[in-house]
Formats: C-alpha cells, structure tokens, sequence
C-alpha cells in the first residue's frame, strides 16, 4: 500500500490527522472502517438498514456514536444534515452552480461554515474555512485503486471533516 505523505512539509510518516477511506464504501446496511495514515482503526461508519431515509452513523473505536449523517429527501438540491446528540451541526449542501470547478457548501451550526471544492467526482478537493484550508482529500496518495485519504489540520474536529467527506461522498457517487 502508498503511503500517505504530509503535504505541509511537517515530515514523511503519516500522523494521526490522515486517514484513508475506500470509494464507494459507505452504502446503507454496510458497516466499514475508516484507518489513520499508519493502518489503525479510527473510527466506524455504520450504515443503519430498515430506514427511510439514508442513514450513516460514525463511531469511536469503542463504538460510542460521534456523528449521524442523514439525507434530506424534500429538498430542490443534495442536502444531508450531520448530527450530535440528536442536534443538527452541520449541513451539506451540493452546489447549485459550479463553473469551473465542483463546490459544496457545508453550514455549520455556532461555527464558521466550510466549503468543498476542487475534483470532488475524482477525490482531489479541499475543505475550507474562509479561505483556509482545514483539510485535504486525495487520491494521489496512495497507489491501491479505489483508496483515497484525508488530511485534517491538526485542532480540527477530525469527526466532523470526515462526516462532511462522507456526505460528499455519498452525494457524488450515489
């Protein structure tokens, strides 16, 4: 398997921040891992059968559940809404118009909101906070086919990133 590198220059060996996710993976009733940089378990996607509307759940290694994801059916575009402790914090939203380049929008409750964009459909995009970049998603990283990683800024609610990459996941490739 690739290795997944530090874009930033911090050092070769990949760190807690990184972690590496399979394309197409996440599809309701299917339950998979998602690994740091070095192989470990970090945290579960547990797709929830049986349900009306597409449901995700991610877990702690424990199995404590940290985020819900769920699709909103009603809407004109691609929502889904991620969930804490039964509160919604953030929802992604699929671009309504998207130019050059793919975009989401992601409205984060009490916090600043997030924006995808880049090559969502190949896994090459960034996710940003006014401009900056708080994580990194990409293909290149790895030389097994269908494997793609996520860099997230250190301070960053790593669950969160990854709720919203699965979202987008789920969006793009449904």
């Amino acid at each position: 398997m690739g290795l997944l590198r530090d874009r930033r220059g911090r050092g070769d060996e990949p760190g807690e921040s990184h972690y590496q996710l399979r394309e197409k993976m996440f599809s309701i009733g299917d339950d998979y891992w998602i690994e740091t940089g070095r192989g470990e378990r970090a945290f579960k996607v547990d797709g929830k059968a049986l349900r009306v509307r597409d449901t995700l759940v991610i877990e702690d290694r424990a199995g404590r559940a940290l985020c819900r994801i769920q699709e909103k059916k009603v809407r004109v575009r691609d929502t889904m809404d991620i969930e804490r402790d039964d509160d919604t914090i953030a929802t992604v939203k699929k671009a309504m118009l998207t130019p050059l380049r793919e975009r989401f929008s992601i409205d984060v409750r009490g916090g600043d909101d997030l924006e995808a964009k880049g090559n969502i459909v190949d896994h090459e995009y960034t996710v940003e906070r006014h401009g900056d970049e708080i994580a990194e998603v990409s293909k290149r990283w790895f030389r097994v086919r269908d494997t793609y990683g996520v860099e997230v800024d250190p301070g960053e609610d790593a669950a969160l990133v990854l709720a919203v990459v699965v979202c987008i996941d789920r969006m793009t490739h449904d």
